[in-house]
């Protein structure tokens, strides 16, 4: 890719951004309206769980090839299609008649999402060649997640209590319009020197374990845990486990390398961003629903109240990014840990009449974890990777954070809908109890993997990974 000036750089990474914007204005804005969803489309809990997770578990699964099909066909290319495909599911969710079409254009919404984040990243990867320029690019990447979320709740309640919640699909039409002329101007088209092959075989595992496990844990309260149903849900989720790794460890150019995951750093950063990412989604679920169906706050309201958690998020992850940049992962990643903890279990003596200084608290302090989690994540995903493979290493992150976001809808729904008693709006606050433990739960384990894969140790293993993809690169 051609060499460009540092004005130049920091237009696609302005550009590249507006797709994680985007993206993330639409993850707040819709929990913002689960509770609009629920009462006009008369929605279970479930096909609020379905609302969220058929956009998270479609885009999970198609995360991986559309990094290796950008890495192959071109990267503005693939961004720009994404684009497009991401502004008509937007569009058609916000005529859907139905919550049953509505998740179905959620699906299509997916397909495009899918061609956003980690082929921008990929971009901005192959634009930002110094370590620490990349590092400080990441930070302003994560703090586009903040500053998303930080717009989400505003925007989003003034459109659900102003001309409904269909508007919250249409305003990404005209960003998607505006990013793809952008692209078109300014952003140098790229892709990978020597062309990975397409692997449809492991794209179907990965379908199979995503779908299968994230169905089981939603559907399987309904359906009977121990009914046939579910229980083969699991059953092929294991078994398509089992055989991506034995099939991808044999495949010359492998969707997902199982060689990757040697590399400590990198392992740890997948987990990371499952069990970080899963406390965010688990939040969003149920504060959206705690202050709108339980404290009877319109949903303009409740977007400002969660605006707090959004502002700091938005204040770190730069923060972060520098952090990493100049003294690495570990101070990030434990802050990240610790505060997601204390987050989860202050949320977790949430009652009917909580004061607002309490929930205030938890927020800023969730929103501080949230935001230092991010440039340490991405940046073990692309450090120590050949360029050529910048794409199938964002991917992997991105998935990874997909994954986390549809496991958290998933059990958060599923422990609330198993534990509720009486009506929705008065046994929501002990049902959810143990959602904020299990919340808790998550950023003790950030925490705990932080330690693990910023040792001496886990830099070898990273440092023998690259080594290793390397001469397998020079070696064909």
């Amino acid at each position: 890719m051609e060499e460009l000036t540092r004005g130049r750089r920091l237009l696609v990474l302005g550009i590249c951004c507006s797709s994680l914007f985007i993206v993330g204005l639409d993850s707040t804005i819709v929990n913002l309206a689960l509770p609009a969803i629920r009462s006009e489309l008369g929605a279970s809990v479930e096909k609020l769980q379905w609302t969220i997770d058929a956009y998270t578990l479609v885009l999970a699964s198609l995360l991986m090839v559309s990094g290796s099909t950008a890495d192959r066909i071109g990267r503005r290319r693939t961004f720009q299609a994404g684009l497009v495909v991401f502004g008509i599911g937007s569009l058609l969710c916000g005529i859907a008649p139905t919550v049953n079409l509505l998740i179905i254009f959620r699906v299509l919404q997916a397909v495009g999402g899918s061609m956003l984040n980690p082929v921008a990243m990929s971009i901005i990867t192959n634009t930002f060649t110094d370590p620490r320029e990349r590092a400080q690019a990441i930070g302003v990447w994560g703090g586009v997640v903040g500053l998303s979320m930080a717009v989400g709740p505003v925007v989003g309640g003034s459109l659900v209590d102003g001309p409904g919640w269909r508007f919250i699909f249409w305003i990404n039409v005209p960003v998607a319009l505006i990013a793809v002329l952008m692209t078109a101007l300014f952003v140098p088209e790229s892709r990978s020197a020597v062309p990975r092959r397409i692997d449809p075989v492991g794209q179907v595992l990965v379908v199979l374990l995503l779908g299968g496990l994230t169905y089981g844990v939603i559907e399987g309260r309904s359906a009977g845990w121990g009914s046939p149903l579910i229980l083969g849900c699991f059953a092929v989720a294991v078994a398509a486990l089992v055989a991506l790794v034995y099939y991808e460890g044999r495949r010359k150019e492998p969707l997902l390398d199982p060689r990757f995951f040697r590399s400590a750093p990198f392992s740890g950063a997948t987990l990371i961003a499952v069990c970080g990412f899963s406390a965010l989604s688990g939040f969003l679920f149920l504060n959206s629903l705690y202050l709108q169906s339980v404290r009877g706050f319109s949903a303009l309201h409740a977007g400002l109240l969660t605006l707090p958690m959004a502002a700091m998020t938005v204040v770190f992850a730069p923060v972060s990014g520098w952090l990493v940049g100049h003294r690495g992962p570990r101070v990030p990643l434990v802050v990240a840990g610790t505060m997601l903890t204390a987050a989860g279990l202050i949320l977790s003596r949430l009652s009917t009449d909580t004061p607002t200084v309490l929930l205030l608290v938890g927020y800023l302090v969730f929103g501080l974890g949230f935001g230092m989690l991010n440039a340490p994540i991405t940046n073990a995903a692309v450090s120590g990777m050949p360029r050529a493979q910048a794409g199938v290493a964002a991917a992997i992150a991105s998935t990874s954070r997909q994954v986390g976001a549809s496991l958290g809808v998933a059990v958060a729904g599923t422990v609330l809908t198993a534990r509720l008693v009486g009506s929705f709006e008065t046994g929501f606050v002990d049902a959810a109890q143990l959602c904020w433990f299990i919340i808790a739960g998550c950023g003790l384990l950030v925490l705990v993997l932080g330690l693990i894969t910023t040792t001496q140790w886990a830099r070898r293993t990273a440092s023998a990974v690259a080594d290793e993809l390397s001469e397998a690169k020079a070696a064909r």
